[in-house]
């Protein structure tokens, strides 16, 4: 989108502003959901000051921004906190510029309420409405305490049938934990293995079935992302 020359040696190098802050993202060890989630609101505010660019802009700018937010998108408390540390990442790791004081800007509302727990009951009732893979995926959710992303991003090295375990990487605060694997899921998570195995076969077949390896793991093991 925008262009900033930098220094490499003796060469002048231009490199577009979103691309200094995805070189950023990634040397801090970021997750590609933060990386796709910081880049999305970024954009967002630079549309809104009609692509003006970032280096041009500081204060006044996030103010209105945010406060737009609020106002007329009327998002969310943690949309808008969001929003806010993306810009702030922005300025003071990518463009290294100091922002003082954005001012009051209209904060968005947090609503109080009162935790939702479902009873062992309700838990049985909304199952029973599910099929595979997704019965699956809510047994996960609800009997090893996994976070949706957390089952999404299961890969097939996290699961320890010996141990009956599951290996959660870089879950939360970007922290690895071991959670259990309830007995009643070994046999079913063993034939979802076997059937995904199937696909990625024909993927492989058709010339796909390569997976994001996240930071340098893809230049060092290069087959890497196509192994099963």
């Amino acid at each position: 989108m925008f262009l900033l020359i930098i220094k490499e040696g003796a060469i002048m190098v231009k490199k577009k502003l979103l691309e200094q802050v995805r070189d950023v993202i990634r040397l801090k060890h970021y997750s590609i959901r933060t990386e796709s989630t910081y880049i999305y609101w970024m954009k967002r505010y630079i549309f809104f000051h009609n692509k003006r660019h970032p280096k041009e802009m500081g204060e006044p700018e996030i103010h209105r921004f945010l406060t737009h937010l609020a106002v007329k998108d009327k998002v969310s408390s943690a949309t808008q906190n969001l929003a806010l540390n993306a810009i702030m990442f922005l300025y003071r790791e990518v463009l290294v510029k100091d922002i003082e004081d954005i001012g009051d800007f209209v904060k968005a509302k947090k609503p109080i309420r009162l935790p939702v727990v479902l009873s062992s009951a309700e838990v049985k009732a909304v199952l029973s409405h599910l099929k595979n893979p997704y019965w699956l995926m809510a047994n996960l959710l609800y009997g090893s305490g996994l976070r949706l992303m957390e089952c999404v991003r299961l890969r097939v090295k996290d699961i320890d049938f010996d141990y009956r375990q599951i290996i959660v990487r870089e879950g939360k605060g970007f922290k690895d934990r071991i959670t259990m694997l309830p007995e009643k899921l070994v046999k079913l998570l063993r034939h979802q293995l076997k059937r995904a195995k199937l696909i990625y076969e024909e993927d492989i077949a058709d010339g796909f079935g390569n997976v994001y390896l996240p930071y340098g793991l893809k230049k060092k093991y290069s087959n890497a992302n196509k192994e099963w």
